[in-house]
């Protein structure tokens, strides 16, 4: 790299890191409000509800990182070009593809740094908050590993090993006693759904009953039951794909295979997260056109706004396509990157046209 590259890439790294700390400060705030409501229940304080914004902090970086690069790119090279900077340098012979190289490293960069967030920081972060949060608020919790709750409810035994998102929940086994210490009946679930209030819908039961001289064995597509289990306690266990590391996902993604479940959205999850990476790269490279174009001679305000709803945009259309690829059973692979190859391909074609 010589002297311009280090420049460049510098200035897009220094320029998101700043981006990536007023949004995380802002994230911080509206989570630390959103915990207002449950201060107090059980456990539950104001300290606690401050641990629990902090651990999941690198969670919401995770999720700004793509943000923040678009913002940190507009910004640094915007200043550059409206010091005509960038100008000098493409009068000098420089193509604005030789000024997007060292842009594109520190999008690589930036896109590792959000590898790495991702794999080791946020999903234990977060899921050990929302653990603790849980048990702070609920009583007679109790855990079995990393990804097994227990919880008792009078004759009722109930075991949330893993799960789905939303209100479906997975791996569940319910132990009913017959007083203290005699077991009447054990029953495994695929899954576990809200019904209504106080009552559950066990899906693809398999029962197990003890009688005094023999054992029976059913079976049943759907069962209700009821029971005055807190709905928060099952989402302890519910396996969200945005908590999850690629290991991990593709581990429960074999799990689901191996046991004929679906695996549409862990899937969808996988390829997205492995896109959105992919993505910072390119929203650095958006920038370019950007600062070359309308944005040469605009104001930090003007380049802020333009970054801060390109980011959005890019959010609300990535959710959007996930969510119809899971409603319509679209390939997971095409729904993943669907988002990142439009913007990648029209970024391509802008920065082609850039004079």
């Amino acid at each position: 790299m010589n002297t311009l590259d280090r420049y460049l890439y510098r200035t897009v790294l220094v320029y998101t890191l700043l981006a990536m700390a007023v949004l995380l400060a802002l994230g911080a705030l509206v989570l630390f409000i959103s915990q207002q409501g449950e201060i107090g229940i059980g456990s539950y304080t104001a300290g606690d509800a401050f641990l629990f914004t902090l651990l999941n902090l690198p969670q919401q970086a995770f999720e700004l990182l793509p943000i923040g690069a678009m913002l940190g790119a507009l910004m640094g090279l915007g200043n550059l070009a409206a010091g005509s900077e960038l100008i000098v340098t493409r009068a000098s012979g420089v193509s604005v593809w030789r000024i997007g190289w060292p842009v594109g490293l520190a999008g690589m960069t930036l896109a590792l740094l959000m590898y790495g967030i991702g794999e080791f920081a946020a999903p234990p972060l977060a899921q050990f908050a929302k653990r603790e949060k849980t048990t702070l608020k609920l009583a007679d919790v109790s855990f079995a590993g990393q990804s097994s709750a227990w919880v008792k409810d009078g004759n009722l035994i109930l075991r949330v090993q893993t799960g789905e998102v939303d209100q479906a929940f997975g791996g569940v086994v319910l132990f009913q006693l017959d007083g203290a210490s005699r077991l009447r009946s054990i029953q495994r679930a695929d899954r576990i759904s809200i019904a209504d209030p106080g009552r559950w819908r066990l899906h693809n039961v398999a029962t197990t009953r003890f009688g005094p001289d023999q054992i029976q064995g059913e079976s049943a597509t759907e069962l209700t039951m009821r029971s005055t289990v807190n709905p928060e306690f099952l989402g302890l266990a519910a396996t969200d794909p945005d908590l999850l590391t690629l290991r991990g996902l593709s581990a429960y993604i074999d799990h689901l295979r191996r046991n004929n479940l679906d695996t549409a959205v862990f899937e969808i999850g996988f390829w997205s997260r492995i896109a959105r990476m992919f993505a910072v790269v390119v929203v650095t490279l958006l920038a370019l056109p950007f600062v070359f174009g309308p944005l040469r001679t605009s104001g930090a305000g003007t380049r802020t706004v333009v970054g801060v709803l390109l980011g959005v945009v890019f959010f609300l259309i990535t959710r959007t396509v996930e969510n119809g690829g899971q409603l319509f059973g679209l390939n997971a692979v095409l729904v993943g990157w669907l988002p990142t190859g439009v913007i990648a391909l029209c970024t391509a074609v802008a920065i082609s046209r850039t004079r």
